[in-house]
């Protein structure tokens, strides 16, 4: 992987976490932001807004065990649990007392898992087309991709779900040098383990392995209800589309809701200006 890459001036800071290293975004001063992506994503999802709000707050932004810049094993458990409690091991390190969280994709679950547990820590909540609780709905194309066989060769042989994840993730053309840079740590079948593992690892029964992880964070979200939370939600994600919207309004009737039309499941690449304008004051209240 390039040293630099385009947009993404940071230092990776390392956390071990047993025999494997975590890498995460550590900038700024100031009260905390937290920021939680999904799959097949890192921590470079957040890059403008982690400048965006550097200036006045401490931003973290770790990559999970496997994707990013963290170590990519190829024995791990990974599962939904296993990544909440390392985002907790991180946050005890770092000793995050209070933080504004926010989460997309998969990092919904498990940043809502973690918030589920700590309550008290959470200072609001900005949610980006995610969900944290179960649903019997799977998009053709990415179930495929948890087939046996033909979903390992299509997801770390062929990158067929990062890859295919810069043009169908976004509505408008992404820049090149974004591109590069989402699929920077995945230039390998053994740096996209966790790709695969992590399409493997959504819950559509109750025999799965994370079903009940799943359901204890959808049990806890009750317990975040009185927090503040904003939703910014593009209308044009084809995986969570507009019923896991209206389930984040049903459980979370005071939170402000915005819906984007004209932008796909990658929100922060399609309309960041609106986005940015929305979150930065939101952060400022939750702090103030």
């Amino acid at each position: 992987m390039k040293e630099q890459l385009y947009q993404y001036p940071f230092a990776s800071q390392r956390f071990p976490i047993g025999d494997h290293v975590l890498s995460y975004v550590d900038e700024g001063n100031g009260p905390a932001v937290v920021m939680v992506h999904g799959n097949p994503s890192w921590s470079y999802l957040y890059r403008n807004l982690i400048t965006g709000l550097r200036d006045s707050y401490r931003v973290i932004a770790p990559d999970h065990m496997g994707c990013g810049l963290s170590d990519k094993p190829g024995r791990y458990p990974y599962r939904l649990k296993k990544h909440i409690e390392n985002l907790g091991l991180l946050l005890d390190h770092l000793r995050i007392k209070l933080c504004v969280l926010v989460v997309h994709d998969w990092g919904g679950a498990i940043g809502m898992g973690w918030a589920g547990m700590h309550p008290d820590r959470i200072a609001g909540l900005v949610v980006l087309n995610s969900a944290a609780f179960p649903s019997t709905r799977i998009p053709l194309r990415i179930n495929v991709c948890r087939q046996p066989l033909i979903g390992s060769l299509l997801v770390r042989g062929l990158n067929g779900f990062a890859r295919a994840a810069t043009f169908m993730a976004v509505a408008k053309r992404m820049d090149p040098g974004v591109k590069e840079g989402f699929l920077a740590p995945y230039d390998s079948w053994r740096n996209r383990v966790a790709i695969d593992r992590f399409i493997r690892d959504i819950p559509m029964h109750s025999r799965h392995p994370s079903w009940h992880t799943l359901q204890g964070v959808a049990s806890s979200l009750a317990g975040l209800r009185e927090k503040p939370m904003l939703i910014i939600w593009g209308g044009q994600d084809f995986c969570f589309n507009r019923p896991f919207y209206e389930e984040w309004r049903r459980r979370f009737p005071r939170a402000e809701a915005c819906w984007y039309q004209q932008a796909g499941h990658y929100v922060l690449e399609d309309v960041l200006p609106e986005a940015l304008g929305r979150i930065t004051p939101f952060v400022e209240a939750c702090h103030g």
